[in-house]
């Protein structure tokens, strides 16, 4: 012997080495990867619920905030929506009547656990928020949608405002995970009264509400300082894992 392996055996022990290389680089890179965190729902009453999730955009929120029900409510109040409507269609009919965003009972539910979440929330969570009612025809109507503190403004985004779902066999079995595409959800416009303090609004997604998002930007402390508060949601709002 000369001391010399054969090259059949270097070749496969050169292989071999590879190979126990790509397995640990795998190994390290699933170990380093971290697993995106669950969402934590801060209030849940058959399907309406109020939750805080990562923030898609990787932005620096100012969270936690201190926000009161009150404030809240306060703002959503000044949300308003209307229908998108055409040139030819405007001409016809004229501009679609503006309507509150969020109706009396839904900020009752909506404020004091939006409330909460914010005061839970980390720099890199936002608050998303669904509900949803069955109306006198059957049908499924809902609202969707998130808000976020950022520096001195709140962010506050409408994906889905009182859309109309068709009715299933059974509203109360309805599942919010399968596919539904909505009987009436036309585009929508937004905005904030007072509008001195609407800072912008961002429009995004499709030409039909399902994937439609109008995010408003709003100098929020500006604005409660002008607005009369609205009293009576300073109430607790427990998660329904919570409640008796």
């Amino acid at each position: 012997m000369n001391g010399i392996g054969h090259p059949e055996h270097r070749t496969f022990s050169r292989r071999g080495n590879l190979l126990l290389a790509v397995i640990a680089a795998a190994i390290a890179t699933g170990c380093a990867a971290q697993p995106p965190a669950p969402a934590k729902t801060v209030y849940q009453s058959g399907l309406n619920q109020v939750r805080i999730e990562r923030d898609p955009t990787s932005t620096t929120n100012a969270h936690p905030a201190s926000l009161t029900a009150t404030e809240i409510g306060t703002l959503l109040r000044g949300v308003r929506v209307w229908e998108r409507r055409n040139a030819l269609h405007r001409l016809f009919v004229g501009q679609a009547d503006k309507t509150r965003a969020f109706r009396d009972g839904e900020i009752a539910v909506l404020a004091p656990a939006m409330a909460k979440a914010l005061s839970q929330a980390s720099p890199a969570d936002l608050v998303y928020y669904h509900l949803s009612h069955a109306t006198e025809h059957g049908e499924e109507e809902t609202s969707t949608g998130w808000l976020s503190i950022q520096d001195a403004t709140l962010h506050l985004a409408l994906r889905e405002a009182h859309d109309r779902h068709g009715p299933g066999p059974d509203i109360s079995k309805y599942d919010r995970q399968m596919p539904n595409v909505p009987e009436r959800s036309p585009a929508f416009d937004a905005t904030f009264e007072p509008e001195e303090f609407l800072v912008n609004v961002r429009s995004g997604g499709g030409l039909f509400a399902p994937d439609q998002q109008e995010e408003l930007i709003i100098r929020y402390r500006d604005a409660l300082s002008a607005m009369p508060a609205q009293p009576g949601l300073e109430r607790d709002n427990k998660p329904v894992s919570e409640q008796h």
